[in-house]
């Protein structure tokens, strides 16, 4: 089994940054790409960015570009979220997720997923 522990949420006035992290940790994974998504309570999980593991090229959301990074750090097993300029509509749990194909923003083809962070942005 793989697992993916997330941290770095709390709670942020709007403008101003947090930085995610997610430890992947467990089986030997073939890991293709690596992404985070997002929930906002009563709306439907969201893709916010990917990259994939190997090349570090990135895929991300048009609602965060220009606002969020995703990056990698293979040595730590570790994908991050910079996330600035936050406004209160990125209000959500932050969830990581792991794929062992060229998943992109398409959860289905995710193969596991953490426990998720909560973001709160106060305006």
């Amino acid at each position: 089994q793989v697992q993916l522990v997330e941290s770095g949420g709390g709670l942020v006035q709007a403008g101003g940054s947090l930085r995610l992290s997610c430890v992947a940790s467990g089986r030997t994974f073939s890991r293709n790409t690596m992404g985070w998504f997002r929930q906002a309570p009563g709306k439907e999980r969201e893709f916010v960015a990917s990259i994939r593991w190997n090349s570090g090229s990135t895929y991300v959301a048009d609602s965060v570009k220009g606002r969020f990074t995703i990056s990698r750090d293979s040595a730590k097993d570790t994908v991050y979220l910079q996330m600035n300029s936050l406004k209160p509509e990125d209000t959500a749990v932050y969830y990581c997720a792991a794929s062992s194909v060229a998943a992109y923003g398409m959860d289905y083809k995710y193969d596991y997923w953490g426990q998720g962070t909560q973001v709160t942005v106060s305006s």
